[in-house]
């Protein structure tokens, strides 16, 4: 008894959007690129068939909306970093002070972060 085509590319696109959301979960970023390209080769693989139902997706629908979420989460958090990263930077460069009429002071470093080699 041979598969339905349709009813293998389906399932092939659910085990890979369960293997995005472990990737997600799991942190490892660095898997999404390729995990990306073969989605993308099954979702037209998909489009080019003709007769799937709107049922028979249904179930992968409410997986892409969660690694979605996923995905957004884990942008949120990289955003985050990137700017206590920036703020970091921004404190190690500036001290800012107030003087006795209460007004901000930056004193700013100027200093290159370059190596002296001496003899």
């Amino acid at each position: 008894m041979t598969k339905d085509p349709q009813q293998t590319l389906i399932e092939e696109l659910d085990k890979l959007l369960e293997r995005e959301r472990e990737a997600l979960v799991g942190g490892r970023l660095d898997a999404l690129p390729e995990l990306l390209e073969l989605k993308e080769r099954l979702i037209d693989s998909l489009n080019e068939m003709e007769g799937i139902e709107a049922h028979q997706l249904q179930p992968l629908r409410g997986k892409v909306l969660r690694n979605q979420a996923l995905l957004d989460g884990a942008l949120r958090g990289i955003r985050s970093v990137a700017n206590r990263f920036s703020t970091l930077r921004k404190i190690r460069r500036t001290l800012e002070t107030y003087d006795d009429k209460g007004r901000k002071t930056a004193l700013v470093q100027q200093h290159d972060n370059k190596l002296e080699k001496r003899a």
